[in-house]
C-alpha cells in the first residue's frame, strides 16, 4: 500500500468516495497514449481541486491480450464531490481524450463504494 493513504485523516476515510477510471488503448496507439498519460493526463489530474488523492497506474493483467489498460483511481471526500466530478470534469476529460484519440481509447468509469476498509 502506498504511504500516501496511510496519512489520511480518520474522518476522511470514513466518508471517502472513490472513482476508478479505466482507459483501454488499442495496440497501435500505446506509444502515443503513454506520452499523453505522462504529460497531459497527469497534469489534468494534478489540477483537479476536488480530488483528495489519486493513483495513476498501468494495469497489468493476463486478461488483456490486445492493447493496454491504464487506471486512474480517484479519492474524494464524499459522494457529492464525486458526483460533481462526474458532471463536469469527467465530461471534459472524456471530450479531450476523444478529440485526440477518438474510439482508439475507450473510457470506463466505475464507482467504488467501500463496504469495509483498512488503510
Amino acid at each position: 500500500m502506498h504511504s500516501e493513504f496511510i496519512n489520511i485523516n480518520h474522518k476522511k476515510i470514513l466518508k471517502m468516495s472513490i472513482l476508478s477510471i479505466t482507459f483501454h488503448t488499442i495496440e497501435n496507439k500505446i506509444e502515443e497514449w503513454d506520452i499523453y498519460v505522462e504529460s497531459d493526463l497527469h497534469q489534468m489530474v494534478e489540477n483537479l481541486l476536488d480530488v483528495e488523492q489519486y493513483i495513476l497506474s498501468e494495469v497489468q493483467s493476463d486478461m488483456v491480450s490486445e492493447g493496454k489498460n491504464t487506471n486512474l483511481f480517484l479519492v474524494f471526500d464524499n459522494d457529492e464531490m464525486r458526483d460533481q466530478f462526474m458532471e463536469s470534469e469527467m465530461l471534459n476529460l472524456e471530450e479531450r481524450i476523444n478529440m485526440r484519440f477518438g474510439e482508439q481509447v475507450m473510457i470506463f468509469p466505475t464507482f467504488l463504494n467501500p463496504k469495509k476498509k483498512r488503510f
